[in-house]
């Protein structure tokens, strides 16, 4: 945060800031999608809604969830929620308390172990490589489960990582977890966001374990709606039920103007999503080579998301223009002072000796980061 908070500092001072710390698409909000806000606005579709969501919108998630990841839902299966932060939250405060465990492979997307420790909850985290592409293994799993294990937290395709478990990955997976009353909360807000063959794939569609898994997901980054905080999770009636206590308590319902155009995105067509998905896809396919061309720094090939996740081992422990390099923040703090990149450290995904640097920027922007980025190491 102190890095980013530098970065916007620095940009408003005029200075000429790249930036490859977005955790947004930088693509606008569909003109049809937006279309259907400005028409709730007019027709005064503007007071409290059902908590949980209206009827048009979680009908749009169950037919999404169908369609998209073959899981099949009804109505009080599904709650909707201010984005996809307040569903996993929601879910976390509902199963968790003092004295419970949470398993969370990392690198992590950042508010994962915080949530839990609002819970009064443990996390534990579970460090992953680059060799095995940033993936957990049922080893891994295995040997982090005690007697206190509540909950595993699969982030597929994964925020900062791009990794993304197939299917023969998730089961084997979910067989470590079955018979022994461990939940599982599955966050798959890039499920539209993959590339190549790859296809993700939801622990929900394993059938010993439907009673056992939470999905969470949104309109956020798929239909660049990250302002409009819209959000869902589907899970076991009575698990939802509980969010829904939640969240009447905390929030009420979402934004009834939001709805209406979170369910115009996921009723319309698609074509836009397709669309940006292959541009996103040139884009991971410039940075992989072209960061993978530096010395010093190593990235895997992310399978999802819009983030490339490379580890900066290569250059720890040097000095480079009087500033000596100990770990991923320093690196961070050194490209943005010196060489005007803004970059994520690793540090707060759980990973100090990587960065993490969003695509989602034009590729004209991605090719002067990369610039930079070789001067700084050369």
């Amino acid at each position: 945060m102190r890095i980013t908070g530098l970065a916007k500092k620095m940009k408003a001072e005029g200075k000429d800031i790249v930036s490859l710390s977005a955790g947004e698409p930088d693509f606008p909000t569909p003109l049809f999608v937006s279309q259907a806000g400005i028409e709730a606005i007019d027709s005064g579709f503007t007071r409290y809604t059902a908590n949980s969501g209206i009827a048009e919108l979680k009908s749009a998630v169950i037919a999404k969830l169908k369609r998209d990841n073959q899981l099949d839902y009804t109505p009080d299966e599904v709650i909707v929620s201010n984005g996809g932060k307040q569903t996993l939250i929601n879910a976390i405060l509902a199963l968790c308390q003092e004295g419970d465990e949470v398993i969370i492979p990392a690198p992590y997307w950042v508010s994962f172990p915080e949530m839990v420790r609002l819970a009064g909850a443990s996390p534990v985290t579970v460090p992953t490589s680059i060799e095995n592409g940033y993936k957990m293994t049922p080893e891994d799993l295995e040997n982090a489960i005690t007697d206190k294990t509540k909950l595993f937290i699969l982030n597929s395709p994964s925020n900062p990582s791009g990794a993304v478990y197939n299917e023969q990955e998730v089961t084997a997976l979910m067989q470590v977890l079955e018979g022994r009353g461990i939940f599982v909360i599955s966050d798959e807000m890039y499920d539209k966001i993959v590339y190549g063959d790859v296809k993700p794939y939801s622990p929900a569609r394993i059938e010993a374990m439907r009673d056992w898994v939470l999905v969470s997901n949104g309109v956020s980054k798929t239909y660049a709606m990250t302002g409009w905080r819209i959000g869902y999770l589907a899970g076991p009636k009575w698990i939802i039920k509980a969010c829904d206590k939640i969240q009447s308590q905390t929030t009420s319902n979402p934004n009834s103007i939001a709805q209406k155009a979170a369910a115009a995105a996921l009723n319309g067509d698609q074509q836009v999503v397709e669309d940006r998905r292959l541009e996103f896809e040139k884009r991971r396919d410039y940075m992989y080579k072209a960061l993978n061309e530096i010395p010093g720094i190593t990235a895997s090939l992310p399978e999802g998301a819009f983030y490339i996740f490379p580890s900066v081992k290569g250059v720890l422990g040097k000095t480079f223009n009087g500033r000596y390099l100990a770990n991923s923040s320093d690196v961070a703090e050194y490209l943005l002072l010196d060489h005007y990149v803004a970059t994520v450290p690793g540090d707060a995904f759980g990973a100090p000796e990587n960065l993490r640097l969003s695509y989602a920027a034009s590729i004209s922007e991605l090719e002067e980061a990369v610039r930079r980025i070789r001067k700084a190491f050369e």
